[in-house]
């Protein structure tokens, strides 16, 4: 049976989202930009995070992948792309979990060739120590040096995400069995 720890409770989540979400009010003041959510993960985030912006937004999706079963493949797959016009727009790319950056990079070069007005990365989890490519994320929720999480709408080969809650796995040894 897989165990897990609790990382970040719902409400210490809840707080920070509030946070982030008005930092992006302030920050895009009498602009309306288009949100990009990065499926599946994000989708807890996302959905908590727009409700806390007090600006007009536009929503849009993406959904990417280079993970199979847990693990990645290291190949990138285009599952669904965005439908917006982004020409001239502000984005704001908002992903669960920053680790080694390529899968967003790689989505950050597709954007770029939309001619955006710019691009902006809001990350519920920063993993800052396992980054191989550059990136800046502009806003994030929580940095964090731990290993494998589940939660708040990460999984684990499509199990876990709905706990409320962020937790860390601390028996992964027990996810392929």
């Amino acid at each position: 049976m897989v165990k897990y720890k609790t990382v970040l409770t719902a409400k210490q989540i809840k707080k920070r989202v509030k946070e982030i979400g008005k930092q992006i009010s302030k920050d895009y003041e009498g602009k309306e930009p288009v949100i990009i959510c990065m499926l599946k993960g994000a989708v807890y985030f996302f959905a908590d995070l727009t409700k806390n912006i007090s600006i007009p937004i536009k929503i849009d999706f993406a959904r990417l992948s280079s993970y199979r079963n847990g693990t990645t493949s290291g190949v990138m797959e285009i599952i669904s792309n965005i439908t917006s016009n982004i020409e001239n727009k502000d984005i704001i790319i908002v992903e669960d979990i920053v680790d080694s950056g390529k899968t967003l990079a790689y989505f950050i070069k597709l954007m770029k060739e939309k001619n955006p007005s710019s691009i902006r990365i809001c990350a519920f989890l920063d993993k800052k120590e396992r980054r191989e490519v550059d990136i800046k994320v502009d806003y994030v929720g929580f940095d964090i040096p731990c290993g494998f999480v589940i939660g708040y709408g990460m999984d684990y080969a499509e199990k876990f995400r709905e706990l409320p809650y962020l937790a860390e796995i601390i028996n992964p040894e027990e996810l392929d069995k």
